[in-house]
C-alpha cells in the first residue's frame, strides 16, 4: 500500500515536470551560449540541497532539494572543479543564476513558487522562460524584465552580466551547406 502511495507521487511528479523537444531544445541551447561564457560555471539539472529551509512554506512538494533546469555559478567554493572523483549529489552551495524551462504539462505558479524559495536560499537572479512564446522573464531584486524573440535582441541579467543573443535561443537553427564544384 505505501509502494503505491510513492509510486503515485513519483509518476503525478514525473508527468508535470515532463520535458518536450521544444524544452530539451531551449535547455541546450542556453546551456550552450552560457558555456561560451569563461567567467560563468554551467551546471545543468543540478541537485541542490535545500534542507536549510522549509520548503513547505513555498508549497513545494519536494523536501530537502531542488533541481533547477540549469544553475550558473562565477565560482565553485566547496570543491575544485577538477575534482571529478569525489561526487556530490546535492550542492550546499547555491548558484547565482537558476533558470527554470516552462514544460507543456508544468504551470508557471508552480515555477514561480520555486523562485520564492530560491531567493530564500540566496540565489540571486532566476530566469523563467517559455519556449513555446519565445519569452524569457528574469527576475531578481533589482525587479523583472520581460524578453522576447518580436521586440529584443538580447537577454540581458545585469545581476550576472549576462547578455544573450533572443534569437540563438529562440530561433530556427541556420544550416550552411556547402556548395563545392566539381573538380
Amino acid at each position: 500500500m505505501m509502494t503505491e502511495l510513492i509510486e503515485d507521487e513519483m509518476l503525478e511528479n514525473e508527468v508535470q515536470d515532463m520535458p518536450s523537444k521544444n524544452h530539451s531544445l531551449t535547455m541546450g541551447r542556453i546551456t550552450g551560449l552560457l558555456f561560451n561564457d569563461e567567467r560563468l560555471i554551467v551546471m545543468p539539472e543540478l541537485s541542490l540541497d535545500t534542507s536549510q529551509i522549509a520548503l513547505s512554506q513555498f508549497n513545494l512538494k519536494a523536501k530537502d532539494e531542488l533541481i533547477p533546469d540549469i544553475c550558473v555559478y562565477r565560482e565553485l567554493f566547496d570543491e575544485p572543479e577538477d575534482e571529478l572523483d569525489d561526487d556530490i549529489l546535492k550542492m550546499t552551495q547555491m548558484p547565482e543564476l537558476v533558470i527554470e524551462i516552462l514544460s507543456p504539462k508544468q504551470g508557471i505558479n508552480d515555477i514561480l513558487l520555486k523562485f520564492k524559495a530560491y531567493f530564500a536560499l540566496g540565489i540571486k537572479s532566476c530566469w523563467l522562460v517559455i519556449p513555446s512564446v519565445k519569452v524569457i522573464k528574469t527576475y531578481s531584486p533589482k525587479g523583472n524584465k520581460i524578453f522576447d524573440i518580436q521586440h529584443d535582441t538580447e537577454v540581458t541579467d545585469e545581476i550576472m552580466d549576462i547578455h544573450l543573443p533572443v534569437q540563438r535561443i529562440f530561433g530556427k537553427r541556420i544550416v550552411i551547406q556547402n556548395h563545392s564544384e566539381p573538380v
